[in-house]
């Protein structure tokens, strides 16, 4: 069925369900002219740091092109905003850019609604964006606020290497994705979810701000992502893998590689962090869903122990070119 034009595109699906923003309960004060305008006009909150970060989703390379678009539209914003839960950032604005081969109002009805009802359970605020004709791709950008950030380069030689939940759902989840194996329905509920409904460890990320040294989300699998890490602080690690959180999906999908799956996989968006030895204890006491991993070490680059021998993996995480 076809579609409105652009503005009225706009004014249909993204407007009118963002007009009175998405924070639970009520307005958000720090919109003071949203959609519709030039530009947006906000109000950051005082004495605090903005983090914001963009990504860009392409039809057929970030997801398929003939998925649910209510799932794209809940990956699209869940990517981004694991990156402010990778600062310790608090969500608060977010732009689309959104470039369609055709107005198609069967397609943009559940996307824009599985836009607003992510964005409303997060608290983030659509405040301006783009449209256009071409092929599929979707670019969100998000801006958040925080009073201490966790960067990168923070990790300190000792530090302990942790990792939240579980790592390799979203890897062992894609040859479901794609329709190239037939699952159980468990293994199809557990795919959907860990690729289409990431969680964003927003409230993890709180809790361990006071104590963590260095942070990031993992999206490009463990191994690439905690290598970020060292090279930003100069440091190596050293990793033990008897107790790694492997998922389940990733063990029932093909258990010979699964930790291989886990490391190097990608798309997971949980939190790799590092820790000083003098905060082990209070982060304990938080009873956390995470894993300690390994340690940082003076020598550069990430070596792996299995079984008390030297392991090394077959990859290193996710390539973009």
């Amino acid at each position: 069925m076809a579609g409105p034009g652009e503005f009225e595109l706009i004014r249909e699906y993204f407007s009118s369900r963002f007009q009175t923003g998405a924070r639970p309960g009520g307005v958000d004060s720090s919109v003071v002219l949203g959609i519709g305008d030039d530009c947006a006009l906000l109000s950051p909150p005082a004495g605090k740091l903005l983090a914001t970060s963009v990504d860009t989703l392409v039809a057929d390379v970030h997801f398929p092109a003939t998925a649910d678009p209510y799932r794209i539209a809940g990956r699209a914003l869940r990517v981004n905003l694991s990156d402010l839960a990778g600062m310790n950032a608090e969500p608060l604005w977010f732009t689309l850019a959104l470039t369609l081969p055709e107005s198609n109002a069967d397609w943009l009805e559940p996307f824009a609604r599985g836009l607003a009802e992510t964005a409303l359970s997060y608290g983030i605020t659509l405040v301006g964006g783009d449209t256009t004709k071409g092929p599929l791709s979707i670019t969100v950008q998000v801006t958040g606020s925080c009073q201490t950030p966790l960067r990168r380069d923070g990790a300190g030689a000792g530090d302990i290497v942790f990792v939240s939940n579980q790592l390799g759902a979203a890897a062992a989840a894609l040859p479901i994705v794609l329709g190239e194996y037939s699952p159980s329905e468990t293994q199809r509920q557990q795919a959907d979810t860990a690729y289409y409904f990431p969680e964003p460890q927003l409230q993890l990320a709180r809790a361990i701000g006071p104590y963590a040294s260095a942070a990031l989300d993992i999206s490009d699998g463990l191994l690439a992502d905690l290598g970020h890490i060292c090279e930003a602080s100069g440091l190596g690690a050293e990793l033990r893998l008897d107790n790694f959180p492997v998922a389940e999906l990733a063990r029932s999908m093909n258990a010979e590689n699964a930790l291989e799956t886990a490391l190097t996989g990608g798309d997971d968006y949980q939190l790799c962090f590092t820790v000083p030895e003098r905060h082990l204890d209070a982060i304990d006491k938080l009873q956390l869903p995470i894993t300690a991993i390994g340690r940082m070490c003076k020598e550069p680059g990430i070596r792996c122990q299995l079984n008390g021998k030297s392991w090394l993996p077959h990859g290193r995480g996710y390539q973009h070119f």
